[in-house]
């Protein structure tokens, strides 16, 4: 999956760079909104317990950087769950607390809403 500067639509994952090739994603929900697993700033933080499914602005998702849009592929495009049951799906999970950065991450959560796959492509480099 590529991903380019641009302006979102409703459902699509988008990530902003935390540092160094390491990204944090959400899905996109329109006027401004974004359903994220925690937020960029939690990936430091030692008590995970506490790192959430959470709505949260596109302003407090990006934190004053650039927002990157999924470019599917046409495959992609064929594989992906609806547009309103990609955010249905992101929506049903907000407030769960079962975070992981190896195991269940906000990679694996936008893959599951969008493609219903557990997988972070991060990790697999």
């Amino acid at each position: 999956m590529k991903f380019v500067i641009k302006e979102p639509k409703r459902g699509d994952i988008v990530k902003v760079l935390i540092s160094n090739n390491i990204y944090h994603f959400g899905i996109y929900l329109g006027n401004d909104e974004v359903v994220e697993y925690g937020s960029q700033r939690d990936f430091v933080k030692a008590n995970k317990e506490n790192v959430v499914v959470q709505k949260s602005s596109m302003t407090d998702f990006l934190d004053g950087k650039n927002v990157l849009v999924a470019k599917l592929s046409l495959l992609e495009k064929i594989k992906r769950n609806s547009v309103n049951k990609t955010i249905k799906i992101a929506l049903s999970r907000l407030g769960e607390a079962k975070y992981d950065l190896f195991k269940n991450n906000c990679e694996h959560f936008v893959n599951e809403c969008v493609f219903n796959k557990h997988i972070s492509y991060q990790l697999k480099k």
